[in-house]
């Protein structure tokens, strides 16, 4: 009998496909690492909400001997992220059986993984780009700019964050399917398409992932450049022709210049559902049967759906640079 969750699949075979889609997806989810994390509650609502505490006013007054002081009240402000689902599926034209042995479901899955990855960090990167704090790297509009990414930029952008007392990055979200953070060394992150990979190694004291040391890498860090570490993906895409006269900045036409988006965050920014744990991922797996529309049983189908939501927790915590990029 078919299993209405899973397709034609058993729970065993589903749990051996949530897996491989976890393994193909996590290691390339590069906004997931760095957010507030938050599980999705199984049997709740499409509603999750994110809390962070607001800081306490100075202690200046000096104590009174024998004189309790009145007690403070921690003000926590929520943030409600409305969580959505993303799925899609493959069509297959051979019978896939119910084995994880199946070349079949083994390839769709690896396929279909990559597809997971670029959907939900797309989906996070689309909230990103509502972000209200914004530095030009040259001109005061986005029509305006046609200069890399330099030095001055990026200190402006740190600066900002560390003004409004925003605190380093210290532990992230574990590129594994299990739950769990562990520690880093402190930093901003700076999260930036591969595209601008040459100018940022062209920046006075950029210090490359291989002279580390003891300090482990992110995967697809780039370096560092004093407190802020580098990491790219394709999915932080640039605007097309958005800048001003191109000069020797990329263009997707020749005239003006593209603008790349350079995401400074820092700990506590953003919060996300992580694509974790039990339920993150439900797959389905529907072998060919007849049909009306399909009376030769000739096709199926391999797909997966998820639940997830990225909300920006604070402004004041994340800015985003535009710039060019040389050509």
């Amino acid at each position: 009998m078919a299993n209405t969750e899973y397709g034609d699949i058993t729970p065993r075979t589903a749990t051996f496909a949530e897996r491989e889609l976890l393994k193909r997806a996590l290691p390339h989810l590069v906004i997931e690492k760095f957010g507030q994390s938050k599980p999705v509650p199984l049997k709740s609502s499409k509603q999750i909400k994110f809390r962070r505490y607001s800081a306490l006013a100075l202690a200046t007054t000096a104590l009174t001997e024998g004189v309790t002081p009145t007690a403070k009240q921690l003000a926590a402000v929520d943030v409600t992220g409305n969580l959505a689902q993303y799925g899609d599926l493959v069509t297959i034209t051979d019978i896939v059986q119910d084995t994880h042995e199946d070349p079949v479901l083994q390839e769709a899955t690896e396929i279909l993984g990559e597809q997971v990855e670029q959907t939900i960090e797309t989906s996070r990167f689309h909230v990103f780009q509502a972000c209200t704090s914004v530095r030009y790297a040259n001109g005061a509009a986005r029509n305006a700019v046609n200069t890399a990414l330099t030095l001055s930029t990026q200190r402006k952008c740190i600066r900002d964050l560390k003004r409004q007392n925003a605190r380093a990055i210290t532990k992230i979200v574990r590129s594994t399917p299990s739950y769990g953070t562990e520690a880093v060394a402190p930093s901003f992150i700076g999260l930036v398409h591969p595209d601008m990979e040459g100018d940022i190694r062209n920046i006075a004291g950029f210090t490359p992932t291989e002279k580390y040391g003891s300090m482990t890498p992110y995967e697809s860090e780039i370096g560092k450049i004093e407190d802020v570490r580098y990491v790219s993906s394709t999915v932080f895409a640039a605007w097309a022709d958005a800048g001003g006269a191109k000069g020797t900045m990329i263009s997707t036409t020749g005239t003006s210049a593209d603008v790349y988006p350079v995401l400074f965050v820092s700990r506590d920014a953003f919060g996300i559902v992580p694509l974790k744990g039990r339920a993150s991922i439900t797959p389905s797996v529907v072998n060919p049967h007849p049909s009306e529309s399909d009376p030769l049983a000739q096709r199926g189908h391999i797909g997966w759906k998820s639940m997830t939501t990225c909300v920006i927790l604070n402004d004041a915590w994340m800015v985003r640079a535009e710039c060019g990029v040389t050509d």
